[in-house]
């Protein structure tokens, strides 16, 4: 039988654009979803809710004191710094997150962001189309020089589910692995890999991949000071979060070719604004935020959101981050 609980999803579109149904949630309770939220329509959309859900929505302390029937968040997301959670554990809320869904998904775009910087696949692709090999003297020509992976290190910034398993493509090409995680993990994984001080990856590294959650400390470590450390033929990665990286120095690194180039998944304000500065940087390749968003991700977060809510209303609340309330 389902429960009465009033379900309010505040910004379902992005894991359910059409293709992944939310008929497993619907069947927990009496479900509201709305694609998106403009904060003006917040308070409006979650007054009688029992349990939110959110993706980007900002559910602040204010926010969260205003809301009197609210007893349960889940995030559709792993990352959870949208919800101020100390408030909410103060409030007695707890608040779930979605862990290790999209762990293949972000490891496979690491390397189609790194295979572009290294082959130049889609600029071979348009001179082709424009018929330049058609109009080549040779049987073969070059837009940019091909980088082989093979024997170069790769750093790896953070080394949990989705490090480790950067890790392991990266030696499937013969990459050598160097990492760096603030607390060293005992179960290191499968992958030969060696632990060392950031700095030292920064400088040794043909390419540095930041997979490592965005926290006050390390908030734009990767500034003007660490990309002068790199090597000026290194690629940076981003696939995690958006504030990891100084987008303003990242941009002169790449004018001044401090740097040969830059892959990124993630950027300072999404969506992104006309005015950032990295649109205009040579070698720098964007992705729009789709690491996570591959269908097999989107229906294990589905899963696992249905899981987490399923898990409150029977009394034992799973995957909770501001633990101190259950």
């Amino acid at each position: 039988m389902k429960n009465s609980a009033k379900i309010v999803v505040l910004d379902g579109y992005t894991i359910n654009p059409g293709d992944n149904p939310w008929s497993p949630l619907e069947a927990l309770g009496d479900c509201t979803i709305y694609d998106r939220t403009p904060p003006e329509l917040k308070l409006e959309r979650a007054r009688d809710a029992e349990i939110i859900l959110l993706s980007k929505v900002k559910l602040d302390a204010a926010t969260l004191q205003a809301l009197p029937k609210l007893k349960y968040i889940s995030m559709l997301a792993t990352g959870y710094n949208n919800v101020d959670v100390a408030a909410a554990g103060a409030l007695g809320i707890p608040v779930s997150n979605v862990p290790a869904y999209s762990t293949e998904s972000v490891a496979q775009t690491t390397f189609a962001l790194l295979l572009e910087l290294a082959v130049n696949v889609a600029a071979h692709d348009a001179a082709v189309k424009a018929g330049e090999w058609v109009r080549c003297p040779d049987h073969s020509f070059s837009k940019a020089p091909f980088v082989e992976l093979d024997g170069l290190t790769i750093g790896i910034v953070g080394y949990g589910v989705i490090g480790k398993a950067v890790a392991r493509i990266a030696a499937a090409f013969g990459m050598r692995v160097i990492a760096y995680a603030p607390r060293i993990p005992q179960d290191t994984g499968p992958t030969p890999v060696n632990f060392v001080p950031l700095e030292e990856l920064f400088a040794v590294s043909d390419v540095v991949t930041l997979n490592c959650p965005q926290t006050p400390e390390n908030t734009e470590f990767v500034n003007s000071h660490m990309l002068k450390r790199m090597k000026p033929s290194a690629f940076l990665i981003n696939v995690a979060r958006r504030g990891l990286a100084n987008e303003a120095d990242l941009a002169e690194a790449l004018r001044s070719g401090t740097i040969a180039g830059a892959g990124l998944d993630v950027v300072a304000h999404e969506p992104m604004l006309a005015d950032n500065p990295l649109l205009s940087a040579p070698n720098c390749i964007f992705t729009p935020h789709i690491a996570w968003a591959s269908l097999a991700a989107r229906r294990r977060l589905m899963d696992i959101v249905t899981a987490n809510v399923a898990a409150y209303l029977s009394g034992s609340p799973i995957n909770v981050v501001n633990s101190s309330v259950v």
